[in-house]
C-alpha cells in the first residue's frame, strides 16, 4: 500500500497552523486559512461557493477569472498526467502527478508581492543537466509536504498556506488515475481503425480522433473532501480545457459524478475558444456539448459559455444547448493581446462568470 492510499480523515476540531519542528508530527495537521480578500469585492462579501473542475491551463483561466469574482473558490483537480516533472516524480515515488494540482495553486495566488512571487517560484523549472533538469520546484514542494505530512489534502493545504492561495485545490481522486482512450486514426478503409491509447500525454497529442475515454482503476476512490465541496456548492464549473483528459476524465470518478448529478448547484460548461489538434480536431461548440452529454445524459448543465468568435454555426450550437435544457450564453472571453488565440481574458471570464452567479457586471464589456 502506498502511503496516499492511507485515510483521507482529518483531525477533529478547528485546525490550526502548527509551529513544531518538522518531523515532529505537527505538520499532520492542515494549516490555518489563507488571505481572503478578492479583487473586486465589497468588504463585507464573500461571494457565491463556486467549484471549479479540470486541469492544465484551462483550469488555471477558471480560477484567475473566479478569484475576480468571489472568494470561496474550490479547485477538483484531474490527477492522470504522466508526462514531464509530474510523470517523473509519479513514477519514481507512486505520488499522485502534482502539476495540474501546482497550476491551480499559482492561479489562486494573490495579485500582491507576495502572491506574485510564490506564483512565480512554484512555477519555476530547473534547467542545467543534472537530474533536476525539467522539475519544476512547485513539484517538489508539494511532493515533500505529502511525504512530509503523510496525506494528500493536509499537504496540499499547507502549500495553499504558503503561497496563500485565494482558495483550496484538492485533487479528483486519491490515487494516481491512468488515460485510457478509444481513437480512431485514418487508414484506406472507410471507417478507419480504432486503436487502445494510453496514457495523458499519448491522448492529448494523437493524431487520431479521440471517440471515447476511460480511466485504471475503472472506478477510482474519490477525495471526500472534493465530493464534500461539489455537494455544498451554489456554482460548478466544468472547463475549459483538454476536453477529453482535462474536462471529462474527472467525471470518470463515479462518487464525484455522482455528487455533481446530485447537486443543487448550477452547473456551468466552459467551452474551449479552439480546438485542440488530434484531441478535438473540427470541434465545433455544438460537438463539444453533445460529446459531454452523450457520455452522461444525466449530467445536468444549465448555462454553456462560449466565446462568439469560437462558434462557426450558432443555430446548431443553441439547438444543442436547447436539447439538453440548457441555456446558451455566448459572451466575449477571450484576449486580443497580440496574434494570440486560445487565450481566455480573465476580466471578460470573470464577468461572465459574475453575470452566471448572478453578481451582475463587474468589469467592462470589450
Amino acid at each position: 500500500m502506498h502511503w496516499w492510499q492511507a485515510s483521507q480523515r482529518r483531525h477533529g476540531g478547528e485546525p490550526q497552523r502548527p509551529t513544531g519542528e518538522a518531523g515532529s508530527g505537527d505538520a499532520c495537521h492542515a494549516p490555518g486559512s489563507g488571505p481572503r480578500m478578492r479583487t473586486g469585492l465589497p468588504p463585507s462579501s464573500h461571494g457565491p461557493k463556486v467549484t471549479a473542475i479540470g486541469g492544465g491551463h484551462g483550469l488555471a483561466a477558471t480560477l484567475s477569472a473566479l478569484q475576480r469574482v468571489t472568494d470561496s473558490i474550490t479547485a477538483v483537480v484531474g490527477v492522470s498526467d504522466d508526462g514531464g516533472s509530474s510523470g517523473r516524480l509519479r513514477h519514481e515515488l507512486g505520488v499522485l502527478p502534482p502539476g495540474d494540482l501546482r497550476m491551480a495553486l499559482a492561479a489562486l495566488c494573490g495579485g500582491d508581492t507576495w502572491g506574485r512571487t510564490w506564483s512565480r517560484v512554484v512555477q519555476h523549472r530547473f534547467g542545467g543537466d543534472g537530474e533536476l533538469r525539467g522539475h519544476s520546484l512547485g513539484n517538489l514542494l508539494i511532493t515533500s509536504l505529502w511525504e512530509e505530512t503523510g496525506d494528500v489534502v493536509v499537504g496540499l493545504d499547507w502549500v495553499a498556506a504558503l503561497l496563500g492561495a485565494r482558495g483550496r485545490v484538492l485533487p479528483v481522486s486519491t490515487v494516481p488515475l491512468e488515460i485510457v482512450a478509444s481513437v480512431r486514426f485514418p487508414d484506406d478503409s472507410e471507417t478507419g481503425r480504432l486503436e487502445e491509447v494510453r496514457g495523458q500525454v499519448a491522448v492529448a497529442t494523437t493524431s487520431g480522433q479521440v471517440e471515447d475515454v476511460g480511466v485504471i482503476p475503472r472506478n477510482p476512490p474519490a477525495c471526500p473532501e472534493a465530493v464534500d465541496a461539489i455537494r455544498t456548492s451554489q456554482t460548478i464549473i466544468l472547463g475549459p480545457g483538454s476536453w477529453f483528459t482535462s474536462v471529462m476524465a474527472p467525471l470518470l470518478v463515479p462518487e464525484l459524478r455522482a455528487a455533481i448529478i446530485g447537486s443543487d448547484a448550477q452547473v456551468v460548461v466552459v467551452l474551449n475558444l479552439v480546438p485542440q489538434s488530434g484531441e478535438t480536431s473540427g470541434y465545433t461548440a455544438a460537438r463539444y456539448v453533445e460529446v459531454l452529454t452523450s457520455t452522461w445524459p444525466d449530467l445536468p448543465i444549465d448555462t454553456v459559455l462560449v466565446d462568439p468568435r469560437s462558434i462557426a454555426d450558432e443555430s446548431a450550437f443553441h439547438a444543442a444547448c436547447r436539447a439538453i435544457g440548457a441555456t446558451a450564453l455566448i459572451r466575449r472571453v477571450s484576449t486580443d493581446r497580440g496574434m494570440v488565440r486560445g487565450i481566455h481574458d480573465p476580466d471578460l471570464l470573470a464577468a461572465a462568470f459574475a453575470e452566471i452567479t448572478g453578481r451582475g457586471r463587474i468589469g467592462a464589456w470589450h
